[in-house]
């Protein structure tokens, strides 16, 4: 159990037919399905740390990501003894072309659209792509 809340990234990248990337994860967020991310690491912006895991887990080089909501995840906490604060960032323009860099952490990425995500979806993902939806910057205070 952690003694202090940890700070999770994820980002939400839209293709140019609205659609977004979704991943099909092992490990500890196995078998969930959730958006790109993970840990800030000491010293990183917002930004810096976006561009890192997106580049880390898929390949894309994003442009401009913009933080889009926050969310206090205590789903998470309940369940394993993990608290994360979630830092959400919404990325319009890429390149690249996708490829899973990362096939110890993830099965494969999909475009979806984001009304129709598959299930059974990680919770911090699920609250951010709410979020994105439903234009609210915070879901759980």
């Amino acid at each position: 159990m952690t003694t202090t809340p940890m700070v999770g990234i994820g980002i939400i990248i839209v293709n140019e037919q609205n659609q977004i990337l979704i991943g099909k994860r092992k490990n500890s967020h196995a078998p969930y399905y959730s958006i790109p991310g993970g840990h800030m690491e000491v010293g990183e912006t917002f930004r810096q740390c976006a561009i890192r895991e997106v580049k880390e887990e898929t390949n894309l080089t994003i442009y401009n990501p913009e933080v889009i909501a926050v969310t206090n995840n205590l789903e998470t906490y309940d369940e394993c003894g993990k608290h994360y604060i979630s830092v959400t960032l919404l990325a319009t323009s890429f390149t690249g072309e996708l490829q899973l860099t990362e096939p110890d952490k993830c099965e494969h990425w999909l475009w979806v659209d984001p009304h129709h995500v598959p299930s059974p979806q990680f919770d911090a993902s699920e609250q951010a792509i709410r979020c994105y939806l439903e234009n609210r910057f915070c879901v759980s205070e």
